[in-house]
């Protein structure tokens, strides 16, 4: 039986990152949509949104490939759970970091 270190000790904050890193290439959201919901309910853990466009496809990712990932973090841990980290320069493997900036916009912010 698994015992996540972060359920055995509540009073230190631990922060996921990458998303618990998801195939974002592969488009697989489960079972990644589960473990990041039973992960989130532990309430000393936070989620950094980092580094996801390194799992994308490097030729052709678009926002929308990274928006469920992105998305479902938020709506797990809540926005007060949630913290952005631009994974520079291992987002450049990928995409600018501009163009990592402009892809994380519009899921953080609700929009298309």
């Amino acid at each position: 039986m698994s015992r996540p270190l972060a359920r055995h000790c509540p009073d230190v904050q631990f922060i996921l990152d990458h998303c618990g890193i998801p195939d974002v290439k592969g488009r697989e959201l489960y079972p990644w949509r589960d473990d990041i919901a039973r992960i989130a309910a532990l309430p000393n853990v936070a989620c950094k949104i980092s580094g996801i466009v390194a799992y994308g496809d490097p030729e052709r990712w678009m926002v929308d490939d990274l928006r469920p990932f992105v998305e479902h973090c938020i709506e797990s841990f809540g926005r007060d759970r949630v913290v952005w980290g631009s994974d520079w320069p291992v987002c450049t493997l990928t995409a600018d970091l501009g163009r990592w900036i402009d892809a994380t916009r519009a899921p953080l912010n609700g929009t298309r």
